[in-house]
């Protein structure tokens, strides 16, 4: 397979871009694997990729019932951070981000990520305070670009917010950190899918899982839409569609509901908006950004429904409509694009699952909220270290399916000034 460089690009420039490789092969499924990971979206890529890269596993397949990129993987707001403020979840995510800023050299593949900044803005006193608690608490433990912006300062670097007296969420400053920002989905996808079959990964598209075959407590076998396959070891990285796979492994119950979160974006427009900036306030949610293209990039709350839908609905239109003229008047006049949501698994305390399972060959990666896009490359590593160890890194011993009989909630389902309100 070619090598992305400077130089095969502009050869193949000159060569009327005739002589690109084929990105990832499409093989035939194999009667057996060693390991098989369902679902093909950023989790389950990474997680191939790692256990391929880091552990040396050379049997592997991912399983995806439609194509690679057409799930949530291509259905997000595309925000990378590492402002979180529990143990562990602060280790996992500045991994994640770390990762995120060699992505690019280390998969060969230009992931798009752009080191923005995030900006959390801030209303209240007790607001400020809440947050100067966490980003010290982020300084003091590995993260060393947390900083509280007072006023003056968001002024001069975000200058059109709506900064007004009578304004309805008025910016008292912002919690800030430099080194988060953007990257494109569909090409980190595409990414970890070249980079995973490079190391013999077989990518197994329009295959879906419709059944298991248990002996006793192993799962010996998936029944696909493409035939039959036996496995060693089973991985679950399935996004919405959890619980139903979850049934089809013989069990009923599981501490997750499949909701729907909504994403817009707007007509293309001269360069507006340099950062992510969020906020979360008087029961409202919201986080914009502007693409590379132009559009303005934003969203809101999940839909506190339970659904498998993955379109939208105008009530979150108006929701999201007000958010963005509230906090960024110049937008008034600004036309929607496109309008698309995601299904996602919410855990009943915002956090997710990286574990193994009452069966002893299956791993679960679940639950992920609003943070699925962000840890996807500390999520498929931290997750092939489970498979391929069979027992959880430090890091993610507490994201159990067994956390809620022992009481420990990791209630931080984002990491705003307020974590109940931001994603």
């Amino acid at each position: 397979m070619t090598r992305f460089s400077a130089w095969s690009v502009f050869r193949n420039g000159l060569r009327g871009q005739q002589d690109w490789d084929r990105q990832w092969r499409d093989p035939e499924p194999r009667p057996h694997y060693d390991i098989v990971i369902v679902g093909g979206g950023l989790h389950g890529l990474a997680t191939a990729y790692y256990l391929a890269k880091n552990h040396a596993q050379k049997n592997i397949a991912v399983v995806e019932k439609g194509w690679i990129g057409g799930g949530n993987a291509g259905r997000n707001t595309t925000i990378v951070r590492s402002n979180y403020f529990l143990r562990g979840n602060r280790q996992f995510y500045e991994h994640s981000l770390k990762l995120w800023e060699d992505l690019s050299h280390e998969l060969n593949y230009n992931v798009m990520f752009s080191q923005r900044s995030h900006i959390s803005l801030l209303h209240s006193p007790a607001a400020m305070d809440g947050a100067a608690r966490r980003y010290n608490i982020m300084r003091l433990t590995g993260t060393p670009d947390a900083e509280i912006w007072d006023l003056a300062t968001l002024k001069k670097n975000v200058p059109h917010l709506n900064y007004g007296s009578d304004a309805r969420f008025p910016i008292l400053g912002a919690a800030v950190q430099k080194r988060a920002g953007t990257a494109r989905h569909d090409a980190v996808a595409w990414g970890y899918a070249r980079a995973a079959d490079q190391l013999g990964v077989d990518i197994l598209q329009n295959c879906e899982v419709t059944g298991t075959s248990r002996e006793g407590n192993r799962i010996t076998a998936l029944e696909t839409s493409r035939g039959r396959i036996t496995a060693g070891k089973v991985g679950f990285a399935v996004a919405g569609n959890t619980s139903r796979l979850w049934q089809m492994a013989g069990f009923s119950t599981l501490p997750i509901e499949s909701h729907k979160l909504q994403a817009f974006v707007s007509e293309p427009l001269k360069p507006l908006l340099d950062q992510v900036v969020v906020f979360g306030v008087g029961g409202a949610h919201f986080y914009i950004s502007q693409s590379d293209k132009g559009g303005m990039v934003f969203g809101g709350d999940l839909d506190w429904y339970k659904s498998y839908a993955q379109r939208g609905n105008l009530p979150i239109v108006q929701d999201v409509a007000e958010c963005a003229v509230s906090i960024l008047p110049c937008l008034g006049r600004v036309r929607l694009l496109r309008h698309w949501s995601g299904v996602m698994d919410m855990s009943m305390d915002g956090a997710p699952f990286i574990c193994k399972t009452p069966v002893s060959n299956l791993y679960l990666n679940a639950g992920w909220n609003y943070g699925g896009f962000k840890a996807s490359p500390a999520s498929g590593w931290y997750f092939a270290d489970l498979i391929a160890n069979d027992r959880p890194h430090e890091y993610i011993a507490n994201h159990n399916l067994e956390r809620f009989e022992r009481g420990i909630m990791l209630d931080e389902r984002g990491a705003g000034p307020d974590p109940k309100l931001h994603g």
